[in-house]
């Protein structure tokens, strides 16, 4: 089984791109983030021209997740059980399906902008909410979250850490959130580069940050016992993050002998 997870960075003019990763990379299970349209207006009839299910979520014009499966899309959920709101409103940031014996769920979890911005406090507040959501079904079968965390682990999951000394994503009360999902029997499914000595996942659009490899590693896939025991390969697509009009972040591949 191969299984994916690509924040495309809004579904509509990156479409032609998820078409094509999909033609030509063939995942069973891609799941996807930042869609930034409503469930009712992701581009269904496309992907399933292709042979794939498709489970959305999506409240407008930010934010959204989905996942899409042509090995079988049962037992959605659209949320996270207790989930905090953000200034009062709702926000599309999981989604979970059972797709060929295996449980995934697609996250996107909040920015944090800056530490002392509210948005910050509703991340960690997120974090919180996934964690008692994987606690409660981490156990059996073969599980993952992936997505885009917006957490890089460790200071070798950016480019240089002096740069984000000050910003969230590198945090220790972040981190430490990440560490608490681990130990309800996660492991990070670390995935090889195609260049370069560290598979980062995102690099911003600015001049310059990209050919350079000015990246970070915030795309994650972690999964349990059941999962990464049986993972044969895994890897970021970066030749995805080329060409005409990509998203700003690549796509994890992650191959599985299931």
């Amino acid at each position: 089984m191969r299984i994916a997870t690509w924040n495309v960075n809004s579904i509509v003019p990156r479409l032609p791109r998820v078409l094509e990763f999909l033609e030509q990379t063939a995942p069973d299970v891609l799941c996807l983030q930042e869609l930034k349209n409503s469930t009712e207006k992701f581009p269904a009839a496309e992907v399933e021209a292709l042979g794939y299910e498709v489970a959305a979520y999506g409240l407008g014009r930010w934010n959204g997740v989905g996942i899409v499966s042509r090995v079988g899309l049962s037992d959605v959920v659209r949320g996270l059980p207790g989930e905090p709101s953000f200034e009062g409103a709702a926000e599309a940031r999981a989604v979970g399906a059972t797709c060929g014996g295996v449980r995934v769920w697609s996250v996107y979890v909040p920015n944090g902008r800056e530490p002392d911005n509210p948005h910050y406090a509703y991340k960690l507040e997120w974090l919180e909410a996934l964690r008692s959501l994987v606690a409660s079904e981490v156990s059996g079968g073969p599980f993952a979250v992936l997505g885009d965390f917006n957490v890089a682990p460790t200071d070798a999951d950016v480019w240089d850490i002096a740069v984000f000394a000050e910003s969230t994503h590198v945090t220790k009360p972040e981190r430490d959130a990440l560490a608490r999902l681990r130990d309800l029997g996660l492991s990070d499914v670390f995935p090889r580069p195609l260049k370069y000595d560290h598979p980062f996942t995102y690099w911003d659009y600015r001049a310059g940050n990209f050919p350079n490899n000015k990246g970070m590693r915030i795309d994650l896939v972690y999964g349990n016992d059941a999962f990464t025991s049986a993972v044969t390969d895994s890897y970021v697509d970066r030749n995805m993050r080329k060409g005409k009009g990509p998203s700003d972040h690549a796509p994890i591949v992650v191959d599985l002998d299931l």
